[in-house]
């Protein structure tokens, strides 16, 4: 339009308004009110899909208004502009509406980047800038007064992106966006809605539009060759469709590969050709959901209709398109803004142009209604083709979104998304089966309903010990306990978890080497886990990150069990030990000389030649052990001393049958060998497990000699070489894990056991792929089934439950004598001691007082010696004081006396009387016992009566 007819506009707008007042003074009333036309500026890209399809839709958005709306005053007069796919044309479009055509507003432009310079232009300009396609979050409304977004901000999807990923169990994806505004705004948001749901980005491809299809091959084989196979697409259609074309020659859209789309890529599957479609197969995708209404469906009818009329049937035009829906109901609020904010065409710009420069910034003026009607545009409420319009923050309220799966042609909705119900729920998801009111089961590239990106879980292929992992090939089962385990760890996680086993076999189905080497493959990407009796081992742990473990800990050995033949001859000695031996003969001796000292003088039981009572001082000590002695005690302190012995021996004697009789029935077997030093100081061979890490520990942590080492695969193997023994080309030993060794003893408990020390190792474990986010969710469900009491039982009773007898029998074995020590009855013989020796010494020193005095006073030029000798005698002769003597002398006078009824005694009888009664005199002549002192007390008889 030249700058003439542009001065012109608002001169004829001016006669018009004249001409109109001037009929209506002269009383003639117009038939029709001429509209006011308000110019209104459109930039879009009208050689691609989106501008083609939004110029059309916004054609029929006016005429449908004003059909239905005849009443208005004002009506839209659209000035379209073709931007092209450059920022600087689109820039000057812009700037040409506002500053020569005097818009009122510009719907557009079409492209995010493109909308940065437009939004300023708007901002200084006062003239509301509206887009229904620029999505990216850096393009904030809030921030730009004069931007209004008519569409849903892309930042909106990312909920229901994370659903989706945490829904289907990805722990692991990949981003793929194109290098612009648009591409890159949104990622930031995506990271962080991953990040809440612990799925990782290992990688992100960043493809540049004007990338060439050798540029886009080689980015996607790097991928390919890091084994992606989880990806999220964010970019625009162009650049789209040539990455899934590229992506199905590079043999990335077949099984194993899963892609999802944002709503960018996923609103414009409409306008795209056939060979796209058939190179997107299996493809999730999410867009918004735009509720059926009557209005939208009489408009689809019409659009076809007049797409019919005009000879169009191209699917990039039959189709309705998300972007042409909100650039219809941009329109239609556009058009009922302009109406309540009493815009017409006389509102010019302030600052009106003074210059002809069509670009000349400083010349731009300010469009004196535009914060009026910014403001009855943001606060404008109908519903249209695309459901409420509703601007929050200067953009459209996001509603629900919808996912759906390409195939064939079309796309099937599979599932709805809300930030209320969400996409699905957790607790609706089985193994393999998806909530059928809820979420369809979707169509995988590959044609397959089987979900993409299993765990690929690497199983070692054994010869023995089938019960951790047993693998069969016709048809191919893998089970055992290892297995059992894992897959109720699955069962309990929060999410859905699809895996295959893959056995570590070679062509002839044999192992295809150590489990070091299986391990090698998870770092390798050959497999994403290994799942076995796989020992958590610091080495191994470099490579790979291990769950926490779900077995017991530890390496211990396993010994053949023989009967002590050797000992059988004196096993009466075992219960006890040789000090608790020596201790209690020691004990018998010193007790059955207190007794003999305590009895000596008073007792007649314990008097006679020196012979008999040496032996008695021994005998009677022994035979209170079965309580046979019948020697009869009279003093006391004797008394006292018998009841602590006693006392002592019974607890010794039951003590000793206790064990004796424990020796002879159920510590009969013994191990061979207890001590590891004894093993390895006679250089006797030992066995281990083939493959294992209990080789390098047997080298290393407990200094075997590489050359005793022999490695066995089977439990049967371990059987045949502990039974030939360590002289017929078999082992003294077999060291092993205890897991190992349970299941072994469960099958041979009664001839072998357990014994030694148990050398620390952190037990079976799960190994991911380092960084694996997989690990602490695996993990916490470990410890939720092996916690759980029902499960434990379970497993117990499947595959360890005839070895319970072994463990008790295996805990009484120990490197350690089983015979009674010292120190458990060390209590008792310090007790009976103390009760000896204290009567013992009051005993003689009560002698000492009593005769010390005599003997000093008869012969003070004695030596202290000779009264000690003196003192020595007289201690052999009887105490006539003791009540023991005095009755058996009262008997001996009642019977001398002369009695009425019987003859008197004998002449004989009465000498003898005589005799005995002067034998108490020494012949030394030096002590009599009562010539000289006349004390009944000190009637002492000799040893010899």
């Amino acid at each position: 339009m030249s700058m003439t007819m542009t001065n012109q506009k608002p001169l004829l707008s001016k006669f018009q308004s004249f001409l109109l007042l001037s009929l209506s003074l002269c009383g003639y009333e117009p038939l029709v009110m001429a509209n006011e036309l308000i110019p209104v500026g459109v930039v879009l890209d009208l050689k691609s899909p989106v501008g083609r399809v939004a110029e059309r839709y916004m054609s029929m958005a006016l005429s449908d208004f004003y059909a239905v709306n005849h009443n208005y005053s004002t009506r839209l007069s659209f000035l379209t502009k073709d931007s092209g796919n450059d920022i600087i044309a689109v820039a000057s479009a812009a700037l040409d509406l506002m500053k020569n055509e005097e818009v009122q507003a510009i719907i557009g432009p079409q492209w995010s980047a493109q909308a940065k310079f437009v939004i300023e232009l708007g901002r200084k300009a006062q003239v509301p800038i509206i887009s229904f396609s620029a999505t990216s979050p850096s393009l904030s409304p809030s921030q730009n007064q004069f931007f209004i977004r008519t569409t849903q901000d892309d930042c909106v999807q990312v909920k229901a992106i994370a659903n989706i990923v945490d829904t289907f169990g990805w722990r692991e994806i990949v981003l793929i966006y194109e290098d612009t505004d648009y591409g890159n705004g949104l990622i930031p948001y995506l990271l962080d809605a991953l990040q809440e749901i612990d799925t990782r980005v290992p990688y992100r491809s960043v493809i540049h539009p004007s990338s060439n299809n050798t540029e886009i091959i080689k980015e996607l084989n790097k991928l390919k060759a890091n084994h992606a196979r989880i990806f999220l697409v964010h970019m625009t259609a162009s650049l789209g469709s040539k990455l899934f074309v590229r992506a199905k020659e590079a043999a990335m859209m077949s099984e194993g590969y899963a892609w999802i789309l944002t709503t960018g890529l996923s609103s414009l599957l409409d306008p795209m050709g056939s060979k796209l479609m058939d190179s997107m197969q299996g493809v999730l995708g999410i867009r918004p959901y735009i509720p059926p209404s009557k209005h939208l469906k009489d408009f689809e009818r019409k659009w076809k209709r007049n797409l019919t009329s005009i000879k169009i049937k191209s699917k990039s035009t039959t189709s309705l398109n998300f972007f042409g829906l909100w650039a219809y109901d941009t329109v239609w609020a556009l058009a009922i803004a302009v109406e309540k904010a009493g815009c017409i065409v006389h509102s010019s710009f302030l600052k009106q142009n003074a210059s002809n420069n069509n670009v000349d910034l400083a010349a731009l003026g300010i469009f004196e209604m535009g914060t009026r009607l910014r403001n009855t545009i943001l606060t404008t409420k109908f519903l249209g083709l695309s459901g409420n319009f509703d601007l929050v923050k200067g953009q459209l309220e996001p509603s629900a979104f919808e996912l759906f799966n390409v195939i064939g042609r079309t796309e099937r909705i599979i599932g709805h998304w809300t930030r209320e119900t969400n996409l699905t729920s957790n607790e609706n998801l089985s193994k393999n089966q998806f909530s059928k009111d809820k979420l369809k089961h979707p169509i995988w590239p590959g044609d397959t309903p089987e979900q993409p990106t299993k765990l690929r879980i690497g199983v070692p292929v054994k010869e023995g010990f089938l019960d951790f992992v047993k693998v069969e090939w016709d048809p191919f089962i893998v089970s055992g306990f290892s297995i059992d385990v894992f897959e109720d760890v699955l069962r309990a996680l929060p999410f859905h978890l699809p895996y295959m086993y893959i056995p570590y076999a070679n062509e002839t189905r044999q192992s295809n080497g150590t489990y070091d080497q299986l391990l090698g493959e998870i770092s390798t990407l050959n497999y994403d886990a290994v799942v076995g009796d796989t020992t958590i081992v610091a080495r191994r742990s470099l490579y790979v990150d291990f769950t926490l473990p779900y077995t017991e800990s530890g390496v211990s050995m396993v010994v053949l069990m023989k009967d002590d033949e050797s000992k059988n001859l004196w096993i009466f000695l075992k219960p006890l030990s040789i000090n608790l031996w020596l201790t209690t003969g020691v004990a018998f001796m010193f007790t059955g000389l207190v007794i003999w000292t305590l009895e000596h003088r008073v007792n007649n039981d314990f008097r006679g030649p020196p012979e008999q009572q040496l032996g008695l001082i021994f005998w009677f000590s022994f035979s209170t052990l079965a309580f046979a002695h019948r020697e009869r005690v009279v003093n006391n302190w004797s008394r006292f001393v018998l009841i602590i012995w006693i006392f002592l021996v019974l607890i010794l004697t039951q003590s000793y049958t206790a064990n004796l009789t424990s020796m002879l029935t159920v510590q009969r077997l013994q191990p061979t060998f207890v001590d590891v030093k004894e093993i390895i100081e006679k250089g006797y061979n030992v066995g281990y497990l083939k493959d294992s890490f209990v080789k390098g520990l047997l080298i290393d942590q407990l200094s075997f000699n590489e050359s005793n080492l022999k490695a066995y695969a089977t439990p049967e193997e371990y059987h045949e070489a502990l039974s030939k023994g360590t002289y017929n080309d078999g082992v003294a030993a077999i060291f092993d894990e205890i897991p190992y060794i349970k299941l072994f003893l469960a099958k041979y408990c009664s001839r072998y056991s357990m014994v030694g020390p148990i050398y620390k190792t952190d037990g079976f474990g799960f190994a991911f792929r380092r960084g694996s986010p997989l690990v602490p969710y695996i993990s916490r469900a470990i410890l939720n089934v092996t916690q759980d009491k029902h499960k434990s039982l379970e497993y117990e009773k499947k595959y360890f439950s005839s070895q319970t007898t072994c463990e008790d029998q295996s805990t009484t074995i120990s490197s350690h004598s089983p015979s009674l020590g010292l120190d458990s009855f060390g209590g008792l013989f310090i007790i009976a001691g103390i009760a000896s020796l204290v009567s013992l010494l009051v005993y003689v020193f009560k002698f000492f007082y009593s005769y010390w005095p005599v003997l000093s006073d008869d012969n003070p030029a004695d030596s202290c010696w000779s009264k000690l000798v003196k003192m020595a005698k007289h201690f052999d002769l009887k105490d006539l004081s003791s009540y023991t003597f005095k009755g058996e002398e009262s008997k001996v006078h009642a019977l001398a006396s002369p009695d009425i009824f019987e003859p008197s005694p004998s002449i004989d009888d009465m000498q003898n009387h005589t005799r005995n009664s002067t034998e108490g005199s020494y012949d030394d002549g030096n002590l009599s016992s009562s010539s000289r002192h006349g004390d009944a007390s000190m009637q002492d008889v000799p040893n010899s009566t």
